[in-house]
């Protein structure tokens, strides 16, 4: 039986050697309890610092861990991807290298695989202890608007640190968008998944690489990859518009023809024509959002760009 730890990684040098300290502790009680063998696969989404010469380190005192370079920082989401195409596991695990995953649940969420009717072992937080309010209350905006909207089964406070059976995982990596979001793809291949709470845990080391800009952005992307909700409102927005420019006209035709026009003024029409032009912006804005992913899409680039693995370190 074999694990494989998927771990992205950028910027990290503070806390991949902790990260990798604890993974092992964990690593070696599961092999006494579970039989378990592992690989680590650490996937340097283009570091600026010496994240990727700790993990060639790492390879040449641990044959078990494996590492991925690309070429440029291509974002998360192209680490999750390298990192389960790469993944050979029966069971394929993904965490972050700041320790806000502990690896110590590892032993829980096989079992649940191992000894119940489960596909996937996920974690979720219960609190969010640590973290700004306004994140927080947009993060919990963002989980209700995108389950309303959407059929993929997004759950509030979810982390990416999960635990899949290899069919889950080939279910994913056989979904070749490139404009991807993987929580939302988590939940929208299905599969039965049992969820692990714990209470927030601050990083270990290092900052943060999510500001509240690049969330927002990646809330953005998770709307549009799994909902045309915004489509549809937007269409009705211009019918109720159009339904009320024409009852206007209306009002105003009678109203001149039964009173005259004693008094025009330019506020009223001022704010109509900016109201309206709001309207129109915010509408072609949602229209261009599918356009630039359904751009995106066709180009077919490659996700990321391999610039070295461990396979380069060979004789």
């Amino acid at each position: 039986m074999l694990l494989s730890i998927v771990v992205p990684c950028y910027n990290e040098q503070e806390a991949l050697p902790l990260f990798y300290k604890e993974i092992c502790r964990v690593a070696g009680e599961m092999k006494a309890s579970h039989g378990a063998d592992f690989e680590f696969i650490f996937v340097d989404d283009g570091s600026r610092d010496d994240t990727l010469a700790i993990a060639r380190r790492l390879h040449g005192q641990d044959a078990r861990v494996r590492y991925i370079s690309f070429s440029r920082n291509f974002g998360k989401e192209a680490g999750i991807l390298a990192g389960l195409e790469a993944a050979k596991g029966d069971y394929v695990a993904m965490m972050d290298a700041d320790l806000q995953d502990p690896p110590a649940l590892l032993p829980q969420m096989l079992d649940a695989l191992l000894t119940e009717d489960y596909d996937c072992a996920a974690t979720r937080r219960t609190t969010r202890q640590g973290e700004p309010p306004i994140r927080s209350f947009f993060a919990r905006l963002f989980y209700k608007i995108i389950n309303k909207m959407s059929d993929a089964d997004i759950v509030d406070g979810a982390r990416d640190y999960r635990l899949m059976r290899r069919r889950m995982v080939d279910a994913i990596l056989a979904l070749p968008e490139y404009n991807r979001f993987s929580k939302g793809i988590f939940g929208w291949v299905g599969f039965k998944t049992k969820w692990l709470e714990y209470v927030n845990v601050e990083r270990v080391a290092g900052e943060t690489k999510w500001s509240f800009w690049k969330l927002f952005l990646y809330s953005l992307e998770g709307i549009t990859a799994f909902t045309t909700a915004p489509l549809a409102l937007a269409s009705l927005m211009g019918i109720f518009f159009c339904v009320l420019a024409f009852v206007m006209i209306v009002f105003i035709i009678v109203r001149t023809l039964l009173f005259g026009d004693p008094t025009s003024g330019w506020p009223s029409l001022v704010c109509i024509v900016f109201l309206c032009s709001g309207v129109q912006l915010f509408c072609i804005g949602v229209l261009g959002q599918y356009l630039a992913k359904t751009y995106m899409e066709v180009k077919r680039r490659p996700v990321y760009i391999v610039r070295e693995t461990e396979e380069d370190d060979l004789p």
